[in-house]
Formats: structure tokens, C-alpha cells, sequence
């Protein structure tokens, strides 16, 4: 079974999540048959592993990660290999995968153009 984790940076601010739950309802409703999960990278729960556990508990053999940033900082460029390759260590028989942040891809940039548009 496949799966994805959307995983976010994180806040104090516990408001802050909303979006991400309705990104993970979204999902839900779409594409009722493969689980998403949401994780944080900090200050908020589930962990990554903790997501990436939950997935390989319901059955997921393959998990793919999307993060949700809007580029490819420090955390992403630092913090996120390590906490990849930790899990891919804890779970050997699970094939792991990642996508680029999703504000590098052209499709949701030009979202966010439409979406300023509209403003106007």
C-alpha cells in the first residue's frame, strides 16, 4: 500500500495547522484510497517518524513524503536528510520517497499568481 505524509514546518501557534488539516481533508476526499498523514519538523506532532510509524502500522509499504515549504531552505537542505535517512534506517523494508518542495513546482506558483490575481 502506498502513502503520503505532508509534512510542514510547524508553529508555536497552534492555528497555524489549520491549513494543513484542510490540505490532508482535501487529499482525503480525493483520493480515499491512499492514507495521508500530516508531520511537523518542529514545535508540533506527529513527528515525521512518528507519521512515517503510523503509515507502516496501517500496512503502507511505500511512503512518499511531500513537503510543504515554499523552497528548498535550511531545513529542508539540512535538517530534513537527517531526519530521511534516520527513518529510512528505522524502517528498512520500507521504500521512502520524497518530492521537491511544493513551491518549486510551476503548477502551485501559478496557483498563488491566479490567486493574487483575483485580489486585483
Amino acid at each position: 500500500m502506498k502513502s503520503i505524509v505532508l509534512f510542514g514546518h510547524g508553529a508555536r501557534d497552534a492555528r497555524w495547522r489549520e491549513p494543513f488539516d484542510r490540505l490532508a481533508a482535501l487529499w482525503k476526499a480525493q483520493h480515499p484510497n491512499t492514507p495521508v498523514t500530516l508531520a511537523f519538523l518542529e514545535m508540533m506532532q506527529p513527528s515525521l517518524e512518528e507519521a512515517i510509524a503510523s503509515q507502516v502500522f496501517a500496512g503502507a509499504n511505500e511512503v512518499v513524503i511531500v513537503p510543504i515549504f515554499f523552497g528548498q531552505g535550511g531545513h529542508l537542505r539540512n535538517d530534513f536528510p537527517v531526519l530521511l535517512n534516520a527513518c529510512r534506517e528505522k524502517f528498512p523494508g520500507l521504500t521512502l520517497s520524497t518530492t521537491p518542495a511544493v513551491g518549486e513546482d510551476d503548477a502551485v506558483l501559478q496557483a498563488i499568481v491566479d490567486f493574487s490575481a483575483r485580489a486585483l
